[in-house]
């Protein structure tokens, strides 16, 4: 049983690039509250948090960029060459990141919760949940997805893959095992079958977020089943610019979510939207033109910051086209303002625009809570 009463805890671990993240995105969907371990140790170091000052005393100003923040690749390969510097900075974080989750898991709504966290049977924070599940891949995986997704060399990719225990070792602790090798449609259907386990509640009923009069549009959650409508549509309303397959989806839902915009039973908008680090980034909207686009944007907008505030989210971030950013009126009745990425006060929510921004698409910001997480530690 978890330290923490009326919530179940399952604790995500597993090797670097083993797909944790696709795997807590997975059971998101499904309905758990997640929560990103890492994400919350680099929250802890960034400038003005309560880790940035002892990581300065015991490792050097040597580390800072030109904006005085941590530089984490910098930080990251000094620790990843030296494993006794490495404990030094898990000292240093882990309490920090501990105190984080607490929060948030207790002020969750949510029944069941997941933790990711690379170190979570290290930390023993395993001895805190429910259940540990750990996810698997082959280490030729695993080197191909830091070389593509971080850019590291081969050489560098293995020294981070070798500087963890063996895979085994986790396995070994493991109520649940999942086994990232093949398909994402193979991962989700292993995620579903240990997620039934735990919440009998069937997921074949769509998720209505809005229920809609007689010439009113609706909301609904997209889900994998839906994976088929959701290309069709997005291929629909770019114009062929973005053609997508139902396998391009499936992909896609290891990173973000949809909401689908109905009008009676016609699919008719969508908005593609992700939380992490506790900022809601929506970086894809389509809207048929058919449709008043005042009525549409708030339509999703408004369901976008409803399920934003019930993830705890700091802040919202719409990337839009210039067309939809041009609706200043209905933005601002939204509470949203034009900003750039360097105007924001948060490091974490600068973070978040600068590697969620597509190009030519406009920002727009909205702050949706005072208290940050890392404040009152």
């Amino acid at each position: 049983m978890s330290k923490w009463p009326g919530k179940y805890v399952i604790g995500l671990t597993g090797n670097i690039a083993s797909g944790k993240s696709v795997a807590r995105k997975m059971l998101e969907h499904l309905g758990a509250y997640g929560i990103d371990a890492d994400a919350l140790a680099h929250r802890a170091i960034a400038r003005g948090a309560p880790g940035y000052q002892p990581v300065l005393d015991t490792f050097g100003r040597w580390l800072l960029d030109t904006n005085k923040q941590i530089d984490r690749a910098r930080l990251g390969r000094f620790v990843f060459t030296d494993a006794e510097a490495l404990k030094h900075l898990e000292a240093i974080v882990h309490p920090l990141v501990g105190q984080a989750i607490d929060l948030l898991v207790r002020r969750a709504t949510q029944p069941i919760i997941v933790v990711e966290a690379i170190k979570l049977i290290e930390s023993n924070l395993a001895s805190a949940c429910d259940t540990v599940w750990v996810t698997f891949s082959p280490e030729n995986l695993q080197k191909a997805r830091l070389m593509e997704k971080r850019g590291l060399s081969e050489a560098e990719a293995l020294q981070r893959i070798h500087m963890q225990p063996p895979q085994d070792q986790k396995i070994a602790a493991a109520d649940v095992v999942i086994q990232n090798t093949s398909t994402f449609e193979d991962t989700w259907k292993q995620v579903v079958a240990a997620w039934k386990v735990i919440s009998p509640v069937s997921d074949t009923n769509p998720v209505v977020t809005k229920q809609a009069a007689a010439g009113e549009l609706a909301v609904q959650r997209g889900r994998p089943r839906d994976s088929g409508a959701i290309a069709e549509l997005i291929t629909r309303l770019s114009a062929g610019a973005r053609p997508m397959t139902s396998n391009d989806v499936m992909a896609a839902f290891g990173e973000k979510a949809y909401l689908l915009l109905k009008s009676g039973e016609q699919h008719v908008g969508l908005i593609g939207w992700q939380v992490e680090n506790l900022v809601a980034r929506t970086t894809e909207i389509y809207i048929d033109p058919s449709i008043p686009i005042k009525q549409a944007v708030k339509t999703l907008a408004t369901e976008v910051e409803h399920a934003s505030k019930d993830l705890q989210c700091e802040a919202s971030l719409l990337f839009l086209p210039p067309q939809m950013a041009s609706q200043e009126s209905v933005w601002r009745e939204l509470g949203y303002e034009g900003r750039t990425p360097q105007s924001l006060a948060v490091q974490a929510w600068q973070d978040a625009a600068i590697e969620s921004m597509p190009p030519n698409t406009i920002m727009l910001f909205k702050q949706l809570r005072q208290d940050r997480v890392l404040r009152p530690i």
